[in-house]
């Protein structure tokens, strides 16, 4: 063999070596991309959750929508952890839309505008909550045009949502009490530092006291109502009712449980409680709880610079209604929603225990006298007159 031919064998044999070196290597890396790509597609003819997250979980993920960005980085732990993932609710399940890659064109002019489109696909499990939420003041002011008002997921991240209520009963689970302050604080951080000061805030913020109200006690969950309302105003002592005349929650602090009895038995609360049953949307001036005890900012009676069991403190909220009241003696009638005892305002409850007895033998003597008259008119003086007119 030439030495020409034997060069150009091994130049043959070598581009073919090469050649199927790169066959094999296009070969291989289609079987690898093949695998992670389309042997998820378990779903028929939509995408699984692992192909969403073979992207999505790349860390800094993000797009622009109108010039901002919108993060699309899923933590796919916190997926796995949270309701929707241990439910086994698949990514398409809410985004509805899509169906592979690339994903359809987005219509939304921001992202705000991009949560606002997609949060309605909340009511296809959750019906019931989100009627409630088109009678709350959240989707009154959406309905204005406040596009800032609270919509599902704001309150709710689909993507890290862990469960707030027991499977079986339906109660809220009491870990969950604890996160609800800074999920309202998202939108109402004034009145959530004000409200971490009050007695009920810091109880629940510092403490971890389970069984204070948070904002959810007073205002409701799905269906908030406005509470500028004259509606809402007139129910105040009755709202609060629900806490402080439960027997077990007041114990715990040594509270009396007489507060709406003592308050709707007294001039204040008897017409408030008129209003509130008979006319609730008219507007009454007569004192409710968050008119001496505050709103967000409720303090312990004993505080020294705001509790109403001082005086001082006590006459400063009466001068709201009653200018006048300038001594302290204004407030001596006040009994802080505690029934007379011998032991608690023995005067009043010795004054109250003579009435008991004297307005019913004042009473009774009266009824006494006048059934006996009675008796002598109709009764004795006739059988006298029929006997003497009998001839003996």
């Amino acid at each position: 063999m030439s030495k020409w031919l034997k060069a150009h064998t091994l130049q043959f044999g070598l581009t073919g070596l090469a050649l199927g070196a790169f066959l094999l290597l296009i070969a291989i890396t289609f079987t690898r991309t093949t695998s992670v790509v389309a042997a998820p597609e378990s779903q028929g003819d939509k995408p699984s959750d692992e192909t969403c997250l073979a992207c999505h979980q790349q860390q800094g993920m993000t797009t622009q929508i109108g010039g901002q960005p919108l993060p699309l980085t899923i933590d796919s732990a916190r997926f796995e952890a949270s309701v929707h993932g241990t439910e086994n609710i698949a990514c398409v399940d809410c985004h509805t839309n899509i169906s592979g890659f690339p994903h359809p064109a987005v219509t939304a002019s921001s992202p705000r505008d991009f949560s606002l489109e997609l949060y309605p696909t909340c009511q296809q499990c959750h019906t019931e909550q989100y009627q409630k939420v088109l009678d709350s003041v959240h989707q009154t002011a959406l309905a204005a045009g406040n596009t800032n008002a609270a919509v599902c997921t704001d309150c709710h991240n689909p993507h890290t949502q862990t469960r707030l209520t027991d499977k079986d009963t339906g109660e809220l689970l009491l870990g969950a009490r604890l996160v609800i302050p800074q999920t309202c604080a998202k939108c109402h951080n004034t009145i959530y530092e004000t409200y971490k000061g009050s007695v009920h805030g810091a109880a629940l913020t510092e403490e971890g006291n389970q069984y204070v109200p948070t904002c959810i006690d007073c205002h409701g969950v799905h269906d908030i109502k406005d509470p500028t309302t004259n509606t809402f105003r007139n129910s105040t002592p009755f709202l609060c009712a629900n806490c402080h005349t439960n027997e077990t929650i007041m114990k715990q602090y040594g509270i009396s449980t007489k507060v709406l009895s003592t308050y709707v038995a007294d001039f204040h609360g008897t017409t408030v409680k008129m209003f509130e049953e008979n006319y609730p949307d008219q507007p009454t001036n007569k004192p409710v709880c968050t008119d001496c005890h505050g709103v967000h900012d409720i303090m312990r009676p004993d505080n020294v610079e705001a509790g109403i069991a001082f005086k001082k403190n006590l006459l400063v909220k009466c001068q709201q209604c009653h200018p006048d009241a300038t001594t302290a003696t204004f407030t001596d009638a006040w009994m802080s929603h505690y029934e007379p005892s011998p032991q608690v305002f023995p005067l009043v409850y010795f004054v109250n225990l003579f009435y008991k007895f004297f307005i019913p033998a004042v009473i009774g003597g009266m009824l006494f006298y006048v059934f006996t008259d009675v008796y002598r008119r109709f009764i004795v003086r006739p059988r006298h007159a029929t006997e003497e007119e009998v001839p003996k």
